[in-house]
């Protein structure tokens, strides 16, 4: 049976972090420290579990304190939804829009949308990741992340593809006239290659031959790095052949600093999404970047 008292503390907990203590979390409610602390004290006896530690000077999460709250934070945010689209208030964008992003992508792509959409919607404030790193979505409280990917393989997120880019196999010129020039994607093995270890096969490239038929090739690894800018530096310093999408590559290759390779013989597109968690309701200032991103990007 469900317990009638499921709910209770949650959002005085939820105002604790917040706030980043119990006298400012008592301000905003309007309610004394002392009541506040009892409430939160109710809430970990009926869970079992000490929820944050504390000092005269501070609070801090514990782990099953930080994992209950991320879940606290969806049921009030799918609450507020739920009563705003009864009583159709409150239905704009507003609140912190915390995203992750590939630095590449970010750079190239990302400033024009997040500039417009701060003009649109000066109530959110943003809070961004710009970072190659594979963050964890739902662990981190992100709101969403930008992944460009062959492909996904997270079950557990909702997503939705907002951009395809074509992914290119480079080198330098002086790499090429020291090591040689490679005709075949399958003499990669004998070359130095700059790999990507967020991908699932780092040393596992794909392309399509003339006919359309794919294949893979297990390259020679002379570096891994989860850093798409290190990798365009190192091969722009001569340091060995890899592979990168338009938009860490197109700018190198238009000025000569790196030269197409297998142009007959294309890499595997690499798509882009926006993945977010699928348990928590798509709010408005989520539905709101995801649409002027589309709608920026649909036209490049």
């Amino acid at each position: 049976m469900t317990s009638n008292k499921l709910f209770d503390g949650l959002i005085i907990f939820d105002q604790v972090i917040k706030s980043g203590g119990f006298s400012a979390a008592a301000e905003a409610l309007g309610h004394s420290t002392s009541f506040i602390s009892k409430e939160v004290n109710k809430l970990e006896a009926r869970l079992g579990v000490r929820l944050l530690n504390r000092t005269t000077r501070s609070i801090g999460l514990t782990p099953e304190g930080k994992a209950f709250h991320l879940e606290c934070q969806q049921l009030i945010g799918s609450a507020e939804l739920a009563v705003n689209l009864i009583t159709h208030k409150d239905l704009a964008p507003k609140g912190e829009l915390k995203i992750s992003c590939p630095v590449g992508f970010a750079n190239l792509y990302l400033k024009p949308i997040l500039c417009e959409y701060m003009s649109l919607y000066p109530n959110v404030t943003l809070d961004l990741d710009m970072n190659d790193r594979r963050a964890d979505v739902i662990s981190e409280g992100f709101d969403l992340a930008i992944r460009a990917s062959q492909q996904l393989d997270e079950s557990s997120l909702i997503c939705r593809k907002i951009y395809t880019s074509k992914a290119y196999t480079v080198a330098s010129k002086a790499y090429l006239e020291r090591h040689g020039s490679p005709h075949h994607p399958m003499e990669l093995s004998k070359h130095h290659c700059l790999c990507y270890s967020n991908l699932k096969h780092p040393n596992r490239w794909e392309y399509t031959d003339k006919k359309g038929k794919p294949f893979t090739v297990d390259v020679r690894q002379k570096v891994l790095c989860n850093s798409g800018e290190m990798k365009l530096d190192m091969a722009i310093a001569g340091h060995g052949i890899c592979r990168l999408p338009s938009f860490y590559s197109e700018r190198a290759i238009a000025s000569g600093q790196l030269e197409v390779l297998f142009d007959e013989l294309p890499a595997s597109d690499i798509d882009v999404f926006v993945v977010y968690p699928s348990r928590k309701h798509l709010s408005p200032k989520v539905r709101a970047f995801i649409d002027l991103t589309v709608e920026h990007l649909s036209s490049r």
